[in-house]
Protein backbone atom coordinates (compact mmCIF):
# COMPACT_ATOMS: atom_id res chain seq x y z
CA UNK A 1 0.00 0.00 0.00
CA UNK A 2 0.78 3.64 -0.81
CA UNK A 3 0.45 6.05 1.35
CA UNK A 4 -0.04 9.99 0.47
CA UNK A 5 -1.04 9.54 -3.43
CA UNK A 6 -3.70 11.70 -5.10
CA UNK A 7 -7.34 10.32 -4.37
CA UNK A 8 -9.87 10.29 -7.10
CA UNK A 9 -12.77 8.22 -7.74
CA UNK A 10 -14.63 6.61 -10.14
CA UNK A 11 -18.61 5.44 -10.31
CA UNK A 12 -19.83 2.70 -12.40
CA UNK A 13 -23.45 3.25 -13.00
CA UNK A 14 -25.40 0.16 -13.84
CA UNK A 15 -29.27 -0.06 -15.32
CA UNK A 16 -31.41 -3.06 -16.13
CA UNK A 17 -32.75 -2.91 -20.20
CA UNK A 18 -34.73 -6.33 -20.96
CA UNK A 19 -32.65 -8.62 -18.30
CA UNK A 20 -29.77 -6.85 -19.53
CA UNK A 21 -27.21 -4.97 -17.16
CA UNK A 22 -26.11 -2.05 -18.76
CA UNK A 23 -22.88 0.18 -17.71
CA UNK A 24 -22.72 3.79 -18.42
CA UNK A 25 -19.51 4.46 -19.96
CA UNK A 26 -17.94 7.32 -22.21
CA UNK A 27 -14.85 8.82 -24.61
CA UNK A 28 -12.60 10.70 -21.67
CA UNK A 29 -12.47 13.81 -23.76
CA UNK A 30 -9.96 16.09 -21.50
CA UNK A 31 -6.95 15.61 -19.34
CA UNK A 32 -5.44 12.13 -17.99
CA UNK A 33 -6.84 9.02 -20.41
CA UNK A 34 -7.86 11.70 -22.84
CA UNK A 35 -9.64 9.23 -25.88
CA UNK A 36 -10.02 6.08 -23.38
CA UNK A 37 -13.30 4.80 -22.15
CA UNK A 38 -14.39 5.26 -18.55
CA UNK A 39 -16.73 6.10 -16.52
CA UNK A 40 -17.72 9.18 -14.66
CA UNK A 41 -15.30 10.09 -11.71
CA UNK A 42 -12.27 12.77 -11.46
CA UNK A 43 -10.19 14.22 -8.78
CA UNK A 44 -11.16 14.40 -5.17
CA UNK A 45 -11.42 18.29 -3.99
CA UNK A 46 -9.79 19.00 -0.35
CA UNK A 47 -11.75 17.80 2.24
CA UNK A 48 -13.97 16.02 0.27
CA UNK A 49 -14.25 11.95 0.89
CA UNK A 50 -15.05 9.70 -1.83
CA UNK A 51 -18.84 8.95 -1.54
CA UNK A 52 -19.41 13.12 -1.72
CA UNK A 53 -16.87 13.61 -4.99
CA UNK A 54 -18.28 10.40 -6.90
CA UNK A 55 -22.02 11.97 -6.12
CA UNK A 56 -20.60 15.46 -7.27
CA UNK A 57 -18.57 14.02 -10.47
CA UNK A 58 -21.13 12.19 -12.04
CA UNK A 59 -23.65 15.22 -11.39
CA UNK A 60 -21.23 17.30 -13.13
CA UNK A 61 -20.48 14.55 -16.02
CA UNK A 62 -23.34 13.23 -16.73
CA UNK A 63 -26.27 15.38 -14.98
CA UNK A 64 -27.40 12.03 -12.42
CA UNK A 65 -27.91 12.80 -8.92
CA UNK A 66 -26.79 10.17 -6.48
CA UNK A 67 -27.92 9.21 -3.11
CA UNK A 68 -25.35 8.29 -1.08
CA UNK A 69 -26.76 5.24 -0.57
CA UNK A 70 -26.83 3.93 -3.99
CA UNK A 71 -22.96 3.73 -3.75
CA UNK A 72 -21.15 0.80 -3.37
CA UNK A 73 -17.58 0.76 -2.84
CA UNK A 74 -15.71 -1.85 -5.51
CA UNK A 75 -12.41 -0.66 -5.21
CA UNK A 76 -9.14 0.41 -3.73
CA UNK A 77 -6.86 1.04 -6.52
CA UNK A 78 -3.58 2.56 -6.33
CA UNK A 79 -2.17 3.28 -9.76
CA UNK A 80 1.64 3.80 -10.01
CA UNK A 81 3.63 5.30 -12.41
CA UNK A 82 7.21 5.25 -11.57
CA UNK A 83 8.18 7.43 -15.49
CA UNK A 84 5.73 9.96 -14.56
CA UNK A 85 5.07 9.84 -10.92
CA UNK A 86 2.82 12.67 -11.04
CA UNK A 87 0.37 10.69 -12.51
CA UNK A 88 0.28 8.25 -9.73
CA UNK A 89 -3.27 8.10 -6.99
CA UNK A 90 -5.21 6.01 -5.06
CA UNK A 91 -8.72 5.63 -6.80
CA UNK A 92 -11.86 4.76 -5.29
CA UNK A 93 -14.18 2.91 -7.18
CA UNK A 94 -18.27 2.61 -7.03
CA UNK A 95 -20.95 0.99 -8.65
CA UNK A 96 -24.54 2.18 -8.29
CA UNK A 97 -27.22 0.45 -9.39
CA UNK A 98 -30.70 1.86 -10.21
CA UNK A 99 -32.79 3.07 -12.75
CA UNK A 100 -30.97 5.49 -14.05
CA UNK A 101 -32.02 8.02 -17.00
CA UNK A 102 -29.97 8.97 -20.50
CA UNK A 103 -26.69 11.29 -19.47
CA UNK A 104 -26.41 14.45 -20.32
CA UNK A 105 -23.02 15.03 -22.71
CA UNK A 106 -20.36 16.96 -20.88
CA UNK A 107 -16.95 18.49 -22.05
CA UNK A 108 -15.00 15.47 -19.70
CA UNK A 109 -17.43 12.95 -20.59
CA UNK A 110 -20.16 11.56 -23.66
CA UNK A 111 -21.24 8.76 -21.90
CA UNK A 112 -23.72 6.55 -23.14
CA UNK A 113 -24.90 2.61 -21.88
CA UNK A 114 -23.02 -0.49 -23.28
CA UNK A 115 -24.19 -3.42 -22.49
CA UNK A 116 -22.48 -4.99 -19.58
CA UNK A 117 -21.22 -8.25 -22.08
CA UNK A 118 -20.01 -5.48 -24.26
CA UNK A 119 -17.95 -3.29 -21.64
CA UNK A 120 -15.13 -2.16 -24.24
CA UNK A 121 -12.19 -3.67 -22.18
CA UNK A 122 -9.33 -2.84 -24.81
CA UNK A 123 -10.52 1.09 -25.18
CA UNK A 124 -10.05 1.36 -21.22
CA UNK A 125 -6.81 1.89 -19.20
CA UNK A 126 -5.13 -1.28 -18.97
CA UNK A 127 -5.69 -2.64 -15.95
CA UNK A 128 -9.47 -2.36 -16.35
CA UNK A 129 -9.21 -5.64 -17.69
CA UNK A 130 -7.54 -7.52 -14.42
CA UNK A 131 -10.43 -5.76 -11.83
CA UNK A 132 -13.60 -3.92 -13.57
CA UNK A 133 -15.18 -7.37 -14.63
CA UNK A 134 -15.09 -8.45 -10.85
CA UNK A 135 -15.81 -5.71 -10.01
CA UNK A 136 -19.00 -4.65 -11.89
CA UNK A 137 -20.23 -7.82 -10.27
CA UNK A 138 -19.87 -6.80 -6.57
CA UNK A 139 -16.66 -8.07 -5.71
CA UNK A 140 -14.10 -5.70 -3.69
CA UNK A 141 -11.35 -5.58 -5.35
CA UNK A 142 -7.89 -4.47 -3.45
CA UNK A 143 -5.02 -3.38 -6.35
CA UNK A 144 -2.07 -1.69 -6.93
CA UNK A 145 -1.22 -1.33 -10.79
CA UNK A 146 2.54 -0.48 -11.88
CA UNK A 147 2.45 1.51 -15.47
CA UNK A 148 5.68 0.34 -17.44
CA UNK A 149 7.23 3.15 -19.30
CA UNK A 150 4.94 3.70 -22.26
CA UNK A 151 2.43 5.23 -19.56
CA UNK A 152 -0.09 2.92 -21.01
CA UNK A 153 0.72 -1.08 -20.06
CA UNK A 154 0.63 -2.75 -16.74
CA UNK A 155 3.86 -4.10 -16.17
CA UNK A 156 3.42 -5.89 -12.47
CA UNK A 157 0.45 -5.93 -10.40
CA UNK A 158 -1.06 -6.94 -6.70
CA UNK A 159 -4.44 -7.77 -6.40
CA UNK A 160 -7.00 -8.59 -3.58
CA UNK A 161 -10.26 -10.25 -4.42
CA UNK A 162 -12.64 -10.51 -1.23
CA UNK A 163 -16.86 -10.48 -1.90
CA UNK A 164 -18.71 -7.72 -0.15
CA UNK A 165 -21.90 -9.28 -0.77
CA UNK A 166 -23.23 -7.47 -3.39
Amino acid sequence: MILSLPEVCVVYLIRQRESVDQVLLGEKRLGLGQGKVVAPGGKLEAGEDPVTAAIREVEEEVGILLEPASLVLVGRLDYLFPSRPAWSQRSWAFIARGEWGEPLPSDELHASWTDRDLVPLERMWDDARHWLPAALSGTFIEADFEFGSDLSTVVRTSLDVATNGT
